[in-house]
């Protein structure tokens, strides 16, 4: 699994790019994410390239936000594809994560 990143206005976006976030891809992902996690984060996930994710990727995106939170940071959704939003708001994932439409509104919502 790839996670591109960029850095915009003091925060880090990182860029899913992968179609699925599912068993397959969960361990990638959690491996790929580990590093940036670090103290006080302020990351936003790009989701728009993702059409799929089961109960597997969700619980790995939970632990991610276990971990951040833990040193202090935090983990904002952005670019939801249409059947991953449905997925969300179907086991109510967004009352867990703040979901934004774009990267643009998850990154300007840190500055509240």
């Amino acid at each position: 699994m790839r996670l591109g990143q960029s850095q915009i206005d003091g925060v880090l976006v990182g860029y899913v790019e992968s179609k699925v976030l599912d068993a397959s891809t969960a361990r990638d992902f959690k491996v790929a994410l580990k590093p940036l996690l670090t103290n006080d984060v302020k990351l936003v996930l790009d989701f728009s390239h993702v059409d799929f994710i089961d109960s597997t990727g969700l619980g790995a995106l939970v632990s991610c936000l276990r971990q951040a939170h833990a040193v202090g940071g935090g983990i904002k959704l952005a670019g939801l594809t249409a059947p991953a939003r449905v997925l969300f708001e179907l086991v109510r994932m967004h009352r867990v994560f703040e979901v934004f439409n774009n990267t643009d509104e998850a990154v300007m919502s840190y500055r509240n």
